[in-house]
């Protein structure tokens, strides 16, 4: 009988377990309507940013994989936080609060909670130990918690929300700059600001996949989300206020194109498989 390596032997079960979690973050975000592609946009980010810094190819793949995972605990958050179409008051910001400490006690026991903890738990601290869960301060931080709070402000600043409008790209970045060393690692936010001014992100901030920018509601803005295989003539509906558009040509790409109806409950969103199996593609190394 001839006995694979213990490696060999495990990798499908981890590639499982990895699609598993990738599967569960995306129903986080398939709840709210208005972060449609976060996830997406905060790996590629990430993922940018730690190739500028040098970083080798095997840690950047794993903290572009964090950077997807991040939100995994908002899966506890209750839909009237969670969904909630305006600024939250300071009770619900507390139960948004919760979201790292239930993200660490969903990956506690799980067998690839090594490549992803750290960022789970301490996205959300800041240098100057204002943030949470844990108030930590500066490099106590984990360097790729640090990394990914970044890019995920960044991303929630240059995303609409249905109370403001997302900030243009250079304002976020003037924001960055001004946050280093307090709400942001002073040099991780140097790094972040000068490839911004590049160009880099240009083609990430708006966008749900690569060269897929989100659809425009005439009412809600861009919210509205494509795949890869979407056709013309294909059905889209805007995850905030139900209304339907129809994908058409134009410009040489996809417009949503309003026909003033709404959908129903068969219309509910499905899990984007081209782009999940082209990210868990790119992870599957991790693994070994």
């Amino acid at each position: 009988m001839t006995h694979l390596p213990i490696e060999a032997r495990q990798a499908p079960h981890q590639h499982g377990l990895l699609r598993s979690l990738m599967l569960m973050a995306w129903m986080v975000e398939a709840r709210d309507p208005y972060t449609g592609g976060h996830l997406w946009r905060v790996a590629r980010m990430a993922e940018e940013l730690g190739r500028s810094l040098g970083l080798p190819d095997k840690e950047i793949r794993r903290i572009a994989l964090a950077g997807f995972l991040h939100d995994i605990g908002k899966i506890g958050v209750p839909d009237a936080v969670l969904r909630k179409p305006g600024k939250l008051d300071n009770d619900e910001y507390a139960v948004i609060k919760t979201h790292p400490t239930i993200g660490q006690r969903i990956l506690a026991e799980h067998p690839l909670a090594h490549l992803v903890m750290d960022v789970v738990f301490h996205h959300h601290e800041t240098p100057d130990g204002l943030g949470y869960p844990m108030g930590l301060v500066g490099t106590t931080i984990p360097l790729d918690a640090r990394l990914v709070g970044i890019c995920d402000a960044f991303d929630a600043m240059t995303s609409t929300r249905p109370y403001r409008q997302g900030m243009p790209i250079a304002k976020a970045l003037a924001v960055i700059a001004n946050a280093a060393g307090t709400q942001f690692d002073a040099e991780l936010a140097r790094h972040f600001v000068a490839l911004g001014e590049t160009g880099v992100f240009d083609h990430i901030v708006g966008h749900s996949d690569e060269g897929i920018p989100l659809g425009v509601c005439v009412s809600c803005g861009p919210v509205i989300q494509r795949n890869r295989t979407t056709q013309p003539g294909e059905h889209a509906d805007c995850p905030a206020c139900n209304a339907r558009y129809l994908w058409q040509e134009s410009g040489g790409g996809l417009h949503a194109a309003h026909i003033g109806q709404t959908h129903g409950s068969q219309s509910l969103p499905l899990p984007d498989t081209s782009l999940l199996s082209t990210l868990l593609d790119a992870w599957t190394p991790l693994l070994v």
